[in-house]
């Protein structure tokens, strides 16, 4: 049929909305298609959006997703290629990742430079291995360091939800409030950004904020955030790109591909004396 599906786990996310660019893209000049469909925060099983998966499609990409959740629409023979998946628990599937690892050492690396050692993590609420990923780095790269502090707390990937954890999290911060705060993606910076303005304090002056993915809410703000890029079109490429190898009996290129740490104005080293 010439034809891949892309399931994601939100078709509003902008992420994905790079992912399935890319993956089309690279898809239309080899005269296939692809057809974009969700199922909801990435788990399953993901119900089967034709008579038979397996009669209409070629191969699937999912994206963000856990492999048993796409298990009924591949069946035993439907080549299925995971993207941000965990290669441990992929189910035989080829698996294209981005180095989530990388990009969190460096974000947090450019925290402790600047002097923080008590960070506050606003965690997706949503269980997946590329929140994880990110939360183990975090750790790991902290705790490298004596007397360094994380008080981790979660939040539903919505800026309401986000500045309620943040506001609640500041509010009981105890012996050591946070002069960091790591958020899991740019939509839980926004609402800790909400958070922080409501209880009067000033970024970065008072507090340091990150995000993670750079959408186009990190310079929707002010100051714009310091976040970490994940090249969603290329990914979508990438992952396309394996597809087609898997089709074709070539092995596909799997190396996770280099994110990006980029500074803009939300982090700076933390206040001298508490606000």
């Amino acid at each position: 049929t010439r034809t891949a599906l892309l399931v994601v786990p939100a078709l509003t996310n902008e992420f994905f909305a790079g992912v399935y660019t890319g993956a089309a893209r690279l898809a239309a000049r080899h005269g296939f298609g692809v057809v974009l469909y969700p199922s909801p925060d990435g788990v399953g099983p993901a119900r089967d959006p034709f008579p038979s998966a397996r009669a209409a499609l070629d191969g699937i990409l999912a994206s963000s997703m856990a492999a048993d959740a796409v298990a009924a629409l591949r069946g035993d023979d439907l080549p299925l290629v995971m993207l941000d998946s965990d290669p441990a628990g992929n189910l035989g599937a080829t698996t294209v990742n981005l180095d989530l690892a990388d990009g969190t050492r460096r974000l947090t690396d450019h925290l402790l430079d600047l002097g923080h050692r008590h960070f506050l993590h606003i965690a997706s609420a949503v269980t997946s291995w590329t929140f994880d990923v990110r939360a183990r780095e975090l750790a790991a790269r902290t705790g490298r360091l004596p007397g360094t502090t994380v008080r981790t707390v979660r939040s539903a990937l919505t800026v309401e939800d986000a500045l309620v954890a943040t506001e609640r999290a500041l509010r009981t911060s105890g012996l050591f409030p946070p002069t960091a705060i790591v958020c899991d993606d740019d939509k839980l910076a926004t609402g800790a950004y909400k958070a922080a303005r409501r209880m009067g304090l000033r970024i970065p002056d008072h507090l340091s904020i990150t995000g993670f993915d750079d959408l186009s809410l990190a310079t929707a703000v002010e100051p714009e955030l310091t976040t970490v890029r994940l090249p969603a079109e290329e990914f979508g490429e990438r992952g396309m790109a394996a597809l087609l190898a898997v089709l074709e009996g070539r092995t596909p290129e799997t190396t996770p591909l280099p994110v990006e740490l980029i500074v803009r104005g939300s982090t700076a080293p933390p206040p001298r004396t508490e606000p």
